[in-house]
């Protein structure tokens, strides 16, 4: 059994992974320096290989990914038939849920044109604000980030809406909860809008300008899951028209965001370089490695493992 890690770990979690599935030997490699020749010897890896160099991975049967999404990997072909692919959805909530509430509030309260100023030294009331209490929130994408920060949210007092892929039964921190096809109904009708949706054809350019402009004069976006749910450029041309208080922006499309690209240019957006749910958090690193230590026993005992991903979808499969 060669198992190859390259998630990136410190010395210490190395030796508790290893630790966890006695007898086993791990190969721990640098993602940047891995060979071609430790794929291709390879039953399962550990980490998000780059899916261009997959094609030397003739000899995988498992593919544990540090990411919740999965979309890259899902492509017809892209692994060897029969491969499983797991991810680590159920790691990501609670940190990404905190940037969320944290950047709503941020916006809610002009906290970043308050920043910008004193870094101008500028002495300037940036004008009225709303509280978020009693606010209607519109979650679209109630998986593991959705679930936390809706929860979360409605514990500030918030009406909250979700919006699923499936249908299922409503959690108490919900108010209203309906399917995708009433989406442009909904958008009407909430102060903040969050997305938190993994990469798929039915999300790709789910918030056009038609749905932006859909949305209150005074509301607020925030976008942690996939770049390519807003398009950039209806984007900037509703915020070039005055519509929306704010967005906040943890993914974008392109990515990186080139220096040239105009959105940066509005004080009314708050981007960050897609770190909300990295490993600045240890928290979440330690989440990863739960779910990953936990797959690693499974696999090598030749249990079912957790976190399977369905490749048509690119969703945690249910």
């Amino acid at each position: 059994m060669n198992i190859l890690v390259i998630m990136p770990m410190e010395p210490g979690d190395r030796a508790r992974l290893a630790a966890a599935v006695p007898g086993t030997e791990l190969t721990f490699v640098g993602m940047k320096k891995v060979t071609d020749q430790q794929i291709a010897r390879a039953d399962a890896i550990i980490g998000n290989l780059p899916p261009e160099r997959l094609k030397h991975a003739v000899n995988l049967n498992w593919l544990q990914l540090s990411s919740s999404g999965a979309d890259k990997y899902c492509a017809p072909g892209l692994l060897p038939a029969g491969t499983v692919l797991t991810n680590a959805t159920g790691a990501y909530g609670p940190a990404i849920s905190e940037y969320m509430i944290g950047v709503v509030f941020a916006l809610a309260y002009n906290l970043h044109k308050y920043r910008d100023n004193q870094k101008n030294r500028l002495w300037r009331d940036e004008g009225p604000v709303r509280p978020i209490a009693d606010s209607t929130v519109l979650v679209v994408g109630l998986g593991d980030i959705g679930r936390a920060f809706a929860s979360r949210i409605k514990a500030m007092g918030c009406h909250v809406i979700g919006v699923k892929r499936t249908p299922s039964e409503k959690p108490d921190y919900v108010d209203e909860l309906y399917l995708m096809d009433s989406l442009d109904t909904l958008l009407k009708r909430a102060d903040v809008v969050t997305l938190s949706l993994p990469r798929a054809p039915e999300t790709d350019g789910l918030m056009d300008e038609a749905r932006l402009l859909a949305m209150k004069k005074d509301a607020i976006l925030v976008n942690v899951g996939r770049g390519s749910a807003v398009r950039t450029e209806d984007l900037c041309r509703v915020l070039a028209s005055g519509h929306l208080k704010g967005c906040a922006l943890d993914v974008t499309d392109p990515e990186p965001l080139p220096p040239e690209h105009p959105l940066w240019a509005f004080d009314r957006v708050m981007i960050t370089p897609h770190i909300s749910g990295g490993n600045n958090v240890r928290e979440t690193v330690e989440r990863v490695q739960a779910v990953v230590t936990r797959n690693l026993r499974a696999y090598v005992s030749g249990k079912p493992l957790e976190n399977l991903v369905d490749f048509h979808t690119g969703y945690k499969a249910h």
